[in-house]
């Protein structure tokens, strides 16, 4: 690590704002002028809105990453580990790096862009039954734990067990639930030609949601046709109502419904990373750094927050006559967010004003599998909504283009362009849970009976 006397700018937190806001910096900084210390526990940012595309197969799951080292300058530190402490009077922050003890990182500088982690209740079962879609892993996970579902319903005779292992539950009606079930079934679908004893009719696919609509960042109209769209498919949409239980895979809802299913997918909303809470920063009400406009944390003049974890005011939505308007957790406002955070950090090391964020929502897109989609493009006080082949075009051209550095970028639709060309992967790498489990089998093979050793054995044993 740095050990020069320049001002140090730390940036906790490696995702979408972490990652824009550090490039931001080092591109608006003077050589020399400050060092840019970046912490995460991964050493990668995961572009979030391709999870459900990674989990079908669409783009191969090393695309949906950026390596942090890769794509900042030299002159960034990238620091592998956690800060599990900060103390603002001394302006020291405490590391624990993956492996050794923990150490002090002093800063004069910090951004807080720890994002979300996935908002869960104390529902019985959830923990050892619920899949999440927060990470990559989780996406590769349920890839290979739905196509090792068909697997088994295509090996068993057994019809309780095929019903359990072809039934998918999904909890969350918002774009990470309705976009994820939209892409499984798609690939389920595709999959089940190659299984000898496994239809599409043989599988159930749940939708849950305890508001009264699913998608509802397009609006009541699109959200409708969605929720419409995903029942001509097959999908039960159960809105209005919750989980209330999952031990053992059975599944009760609070609607009288129960099930029993192997694969319960939890999209039902995140929450702010609760580590902030030790952070001794200001909180909102849900638990979000409180900002300035300017995106400073409340009472600082050297802390900056943005992103999921941090509660922004939406000045745009304010002027408008709505005095209780927040920025939203997605991807639109954290890609601006993050290079007006970059802006003011700058500006406060040269000792200029603070720029305040502002931004007018412009729409939102989602994909519900192959060549299917909602959009909804705003343009001035004019509303454009989209579904079906040309929704999904704008939902993957904006996403595409949004997807961080040319690198990517290519790779991602290199994908898609190979995806026109050639079927869908449908194997099951579930092995790759355990990578060690068949070599450990060999290194530690089962006892040899005692009737099957020395011949003395065997004839004792007779």
């Amino acid at each position: 690590m740095s050990t020069t006397e320049r001002p140090r700018i730390l940036v906790v937190g490696g995702g979408y704002v972490g990652l824009y806001a550090a490039r931001r910096i080092l591109k608006k900084m003077r050589y020399g002028e400050a060092t840019v210390t970046v912490v995460d526990p991964r050493s990668y940012m995961t572009y979030q809105p391709f999870l459900p595309e990674a989990a079908a197969g669409s783009i191969s799951p090393r695309h949906v990453v950026v390596p942090l080292r890769r794509v900042l300058p030299k002159a960034a530190e990238v620091l592998t580990g956690r800060v599990t402490s900060i103390d603002q009077d001394r302006k020291v922050a405490t590391i624990a790096p993956l492996v050794g003890e923990s150490y002090e990182l002093p800063f004069d500088y910090l951004v807080i862009a720890m994002g979300a982690v996935s908002r869960t209740f104390p529902i019985p079962g959830l923990a050892e039954q619920g899949i999440g879609m927060k990470g990559i892993e989780e996406s590769i996970g349920l890839r290979n734990h739905v196509l090792e579902q068909m697997d088994k319903a295509d090996s068993t005779t057994d019809e309780e067990i095929r019903r359990k292992a072809l039934t998918f539950v999904f909890i969350g009606g918002g774009f990470a639930g309705a976009e994820t079930i939209g892409e499984v079934e798609d690939m389920a679908r595709d999959a089940a030609k190659y299984y000898r004893n496994v239809s599409r009719d043989d599988m159930r696919f749940i939708l849950v949601d305890a508001a009264d609509r699913i998608l509802p960042e397009v609006g009541p109209k699109l959200g409708a046709y969605g929720k419409a769209h995903l029942e001509s498919r097959g999908v039960e949409v159960y809105l209005s109502t919750s989980m209330e239980s999952c031990v053992d895979g059975h599944v009760v809802l609070k609607n009288g419904l129960e099930v029993d299913a192997n694969t319960i997918v939890w999209t039902a909303g995140v929450k702010p990373n609760p580590a902030l809470a030790r952070f001794g920063l200001p909180l909102g009400p849900r638990g979000h750094v409180d900002c300035e406009p300017t995106l400073q944390v409340k009472g600082t003049d050297y802390i900056w927050a943005a992103g999921d974890n941090a509660q922004v005011p939406d000045l745009v939505g304010r002027e408008a006559g709505n005095e209780n308007a927040w920025c939203p957790p997605n991807a639109q406002h954290a890609l601006r967010q993050a290079k007006v955070l970059g802006d003011n950090v700058v500006s406060r090391m040269r000792g200029f004003p603070q720029k305040e964020y502002r931004h007018a929502n412009k729409g939102a897109v989602a994909g519900l599998g192959l060549h299917k989609g909602v959009a909804m493009i705003v343009m001035g006080k004019m509303k454009i909504k989209l579904k079906g082949r040309l929704a999904w075009y704008m939902h993957r051209g904006y996403h595409g283009l949004a997807m961080p550095t040319w690198n990517r970028k290519i790779r991602v639709f290199a994908d898609w362009t190979l995806g026109m060309f050639l079927k869908r992967e449908v194997v099951s790498l579930g092995a790759m849970e355990n990578p060690r489990e068949e070599f450990y089998q060999a290194a530690n093979p089962a006892p040899v009976p005692a009737a099957a050793g020395k011949p003395e054995e065997k004839a004792k044993a007779s």
